[in-house]
């Protein structure tokens, strides 16, 4: 039977696939050899909803949505996209550097908005944080957050050398 291109491909990535994922020395990349480590910024709420804020396995960190609200989960602003906006990045600041991170180390950002427009507005606050360069990332309208009044939530990944 000859051997076509795709049959080849799709061999080695079988290949590829049993070995796993090695570095050169044949050890795992050094993340697999990292412990999670988890944040919470609000224990209670986090629990009751079921999630942690942030996590960090080796040099990365991925920081879950951040939205604006008290501890006790109370929204902060209501009405007001330009108020919860500053809150979520305080929020995630607090996460950053609960990590040693600034917004420099930030490599992605995802933002969430019930109302586009009125985030465009206002968006240009990103531009006092974002000192040297801004982020990958996306920005969706969505019809609603987890708790009505809600108007933006802001996720992000961060990536911290040692």
């Amino acid at each position: 039977m000859p051997r076509t291109p795709l049959f080849v491909s799709t061999l080695v990535m079988a290949i590829v696939c049993l070995l796993g994922c090695r570095n050169a020395d044949n050890t795992k990349p050094s993340s697999a050899k990292e412990t999670p480590e988890y944040f919470n910024l609000r224990p209670k709420l986090e629990k009751d909803y079921g999630y942690s804020h942030a996590v960090k396995i080796g040099d990365h960190i991925k920081i879950s949505g951040a939205v604006s609200m008290t501890d006790s989960g109370i929204i902060i602003g209501a009405g007001n996209m330009e108020l919860q906006m500053k809150n979520c990045y305080s929020d995630l600041e607090k996460i950053l550097q609960h990590y040693g991170c600034t917004y420099d180390d930030v490599v992605a950002e995802n933002i969430y908005t019930t109302s586009m427009t009125d985030f465009i507005k206002v968006s240009g606050f990103r531009n006092s944080i974002y000192k040297k360069q801004f982020p990958t990332g996306t920005w969706l309208e969505v019809k609603g957050l987890a708790i009505s009044g809600q108007l933006i939530e802001i996720d992000m990944e961060a990536y911290k050398s040692k």
